[in-house]
């Protein structure tokens, strides 16, 4: 199989070289060779790999910055998907694309499922609700995976800021008025892996399988917590540990503003596939000991 893995120096994407490589020859430009805000070079690339699966891990991931930088946003997280999307369909192809929890706005006193109604209240947000869309406005055999707080032991995440202000700090002040699924980045690229893999058949690729099984589904670890709760996880078991300290969210104001609530309810990905990512806690203990993903992502 030739895969075509865009965003695969990301922190998903960087898994995902590992997971996809047994299902056949990945594809991984980098962002000097493909630029998601060049519909020629996106076009160029996808044609000259012949790819018969697009997994595309690259977004537009500063939200506060996309609150002024708009354009660039809707180009990379709105526009480029869908002429992915449009790739895929004119080649035959399946495209694996991955969303996020902040497409909601926060409102829900539960985790959101794949039929609440998106009501984003940030750019980001509704950029990438923008990538969804066209997706399914040219429904190529597809998969949309939306996530949660998404962390690992590289790039520019929650865990690394949380570790490394613990050494110049004493005391962290966190927001514990905003709740969601912190999920570690390895467990998102070995349910991807998965997921194909029961799409494949002696030919390839299944497209009976994706009229059937694809679409939207949810996919964050099980169990939701506040900022100041993962930090405290975070910090719990090192030595010489900061102080965190629990502050509410108009104590620390950001550009862009933030969902109260963006848990995601995962379980029809377990129901329909039998994936189900392990509790938030275990994807920590699994990350911060970099140990293999031998949590049961497969019922």
């Amino acid at each position: 199989m030739r895969i075509l893995l865009i965003g695969g120096e990301g922190q998903v994407g960087w898994e995902l070289r590992r997971t996809l490589a047994p299902l056949g020859t990945v594809h991984a430009p980098l962002r000097s060779d493909l630029d998601l805000e060049s519909a020629d070079s996106i076009i160029r690339v996808v044609r000259t790999t012949g790819a018969q699966l697009i997994v595309n891990a690259a977004a537009y991931t500063a939200v506060d910055r996309a609150e002024t930088d708009v354009d660039t946003a809707t180009r990379v997280n709105g526009d480029a998907v869908g002429i992915l999307a449009e790739e895929a369909k004119r080649g035959g192809a399946v495209l694996v694309h991955y969303s996020t929890d902040y497409v909601f706005g926060g409102n829900k006193a539960g985790p959101y499922t794949e039929t609440d109604e998106p009501d984003p209240i940030n750019v980001y947000g509704h950029t990438k609700l923008l990538g969804e869309k066209r997706i399914r406005e040219t429904n190529p055999p597809h998969l949309i995976f939306r996530t949660s707080w998404v962390y690992g032991s590289r790039g520019r995440n929650f865990l690394l800021t949380i570790q490394k202000l613990a050494k110049e700090r004493p005391v962290l002040k966190v927001v514990d008025d905003q709740t969601g699924c912190p999920t570690w980045c390895r467990l998102i690229a070995e349910a991807t892996a998965q997921v194909v893999t029961k799409s494949a058949n002696a030919q390839g690729l299944d497209p009976a399988w994706f009229q059937e099984h694809g679409g939207l589904y949810h996919l964050a670890a099980q169990g939701s917590t506040t900022w100041y709760e993962f930090a405290r996880a975070i910090l719990e078991s090192r030595e010489n540990q900061a102080r965190v300290t629990a502050i509410p969210s108009a104590e620390y104001p950001t550009p862009a503003r933030r969902p109260r609530n963006s848990a995601l309810d995962s379980r029809r990905i377990q129901r329909q596939l039998g994936i189900a990512l392990p509790d938030w806690r275990v994807g920590l203990a699994l990350c911060t000991e970099d140990g293999p993903a031998k949590a049961s992502l497969d019922r």
